[in-house]
């Protein structure tokens, strides 16, 4: 109740001035008659006023709410991806032992459309990726990782992310397996179920992270061209890339 005082109040005030401007109206002009005959017009015209503003103008604020919720998210999934995400993609690859199999399927150019982007989210969406964790430089992941523990941290808490599940995801798997290289003191001489359990981990961030990054490229293609063009030059998955035009 105490949450709506204020609301409470202000209605009554504004009813308070109906009745009182009413009764001005009838004590200048003594016609009730007329008076009860523009109320009545009046009141009939309510259910259409509020159509008017729950169906049309809400509907207008809440696409532009949505519309400005998306530009954060889309703000804060770029800054992810310049700071960690293409990195890490590069990174955690060394670790597929499959990478020869897709990453000529993932080196996108400007020809791409959207069937392109729409048959390769469809094809890495469930892709099954055969992850080694000894394959590559764990302590060099660790590293990598820990360097960004507060940027992913300061993701983390970005309410814009509520929006996205998908990409939140994304962010407390890369969490998860910064934690688990963090826990682990000596990443050269692991169990064999530790190695297992990691590659688990990494699997689960390596397939999620390349599913959003296939639509943050397709974002950046039909919204930001110059910036889609850079991503392109500085594709992971491209031995040839080069961020320098020739």
């Amino acid at each position: 109740m105490k949450k709506y005082r204020w609301e409470i109040g202000l209605g009554i005030v504004l009813l308070f001035l109906t009745v009182l401007l009413h009764y001005i109206h009838y004590l200048i002009f003594r016609d009730a008659r007329q008076m009860l005959f523009y109320m009545v017009g009046d009141i009939a015209f309510i259910p259409i006023q509020v159509l008017f503003v729950t169906l049309i103008i809400t509907k207008f604020l809440d696409i532009r709410s949505s519309r400005a919720k998306m530009q954060k998210l889309n703000m804060a999934i770029g800054a992810f991806f310049s700071e960690v995400g293409t990195k890490l993609l590069l990174s955690l690859s060394e670790f597929n032992l499959n990478i020869d199999e897709i990453k000529d399927k993932l080196i996108i150019n400007n020809e791409w459309s959207e069937d392109d982007f729409f048959i390769a989210n469809k094809q890495f969406r469930d892709y099954e990726y055969t992850i080694s964790s000894r394959q590559s430089d764990l302590q060099g992941l660790k590293s990598f990782l820990s360097s960004k523990k507060e940027f992913l941290l300061a993701l983390l808490g970005n309410p814009n992310l509520l929006e996205h599940d998908r990409f939140t995801d994304l962010l407390w798997a890369v969490f998860h397996l910064m934690e688990e290289l963090d826990y682990r003191k000596d990443l050269a001489n692991l169990s064999g179920n530790d190695y297992n359990h990691i590659s688990g981990d990494i699997k689960r961030a390596y397939s999620l992270l390349i599913y959003e990054w296939l639509e943050y490229m397709k974002h950046l293609k039909n919204k930001y061209p110059y910036l889609y063009s850079l991503a392109i030059r500085t594709n992971p998955f491209d031995q040839n890339a080069t961020p320098e035009i020739k």
